[in-house]
Order: structure tokens, then C-alpha cells, then sequence
């Protein structure tokens, strides 16, 4: 999955961004939801297949953005 950027007005929900890129379900990983990133601009996050990442117009969203898998560093305990 990548990160994708959308535009959209203030208390978007996925709904409403998944319409805006013509995004089906399968694509999007609904557990993620969506972000607001920047509340001042309408900025939000959300994460897509790498196929749908690619096929989102520019001007519908920003993107696509690696989403790398976060683990501990170092020794546990």
C-alpha cells in the first residue's frame, strides 16, 4: 500500500475521498481510513493499492508517498 494525498472540505470522510479519486473500495485500506494532515489547507491522508496510487489524477490528489513499516530499534526489554 502507498500514501496518497487528497484536497476536500473540512469533516471530509473516506466516503467523500474515495468518490473524489474514483477510488473502489478494493483499493483502499478502510482500517487506515482517512487522515486530516492539514486542517488549514483541507489536507488528508489515506492509503491505496500501488495500482490505484497510480491511476489518481494529479489534480485529485497528491502522491503517491512510500509508507514504510515502523518497528521497534534496538533490543526489546
Amino acid at each position: 500500500m502507498l500514501l496518497i494525498t487528497v484536497r476536500l472540505p473540512p469533516d471530509a470522510t473516506l466516503a467523500q475521498a474515495m468518490r473524489r479519486l474514483e477510488l473502489p473500495e478494493e483499493d483502499v485500506d478502510t482500517d487506515y481510513g482517512l487522515v486530516l494532515i492539514d486542517p488549514d489547507q483541507g489536507l488528508y491522508g489515506l492509503r491505496v493499492s500501488e495500482s490505484a496510487a497510480h491511476r489518481v489524477a494529479p489534480e485529485a490528489g497528491g502522491g503517491p508517498y512510500s509508507d514504510p513499516r515502523i518497528e521497534p530499534y534496538g533490543p526489546s526489554g
